[in-house]
């Protein structure tokens, strides 16, 4: 029973939940933007990410580490 309940949450998290893509807003892209020197390029780069992402094609994202 447990198994059958456990295959059903999963089964069903993955259909609910498996075609979505959160972006960024406009918003979100001028409040990221408004700490870079070029915030023209940054905008740019930020919105072709965006546009690519929706279409459903890979991007890149750059992981920056966290320093103490």
């Amino acid at each position: 029973m447990k198994l059958v309940l456990n295959l059903s949450l999963l089964i069903f998290s993955l259909l609910t939940f498996g075609y979505k893509s959160f972006s960024l807003t406009d918003y979100q892209i001028k409040k990221i933007c408004m700490k870079e020197k070029k915030v023209s390029t940054c905008k740019k780069n930020l919105r072709e990410k965006r546009y690519n992402l929706q279409k459903g094609n890979p991007i890149e994202i750059l992981v920056i580490p966290y320093k103490r």
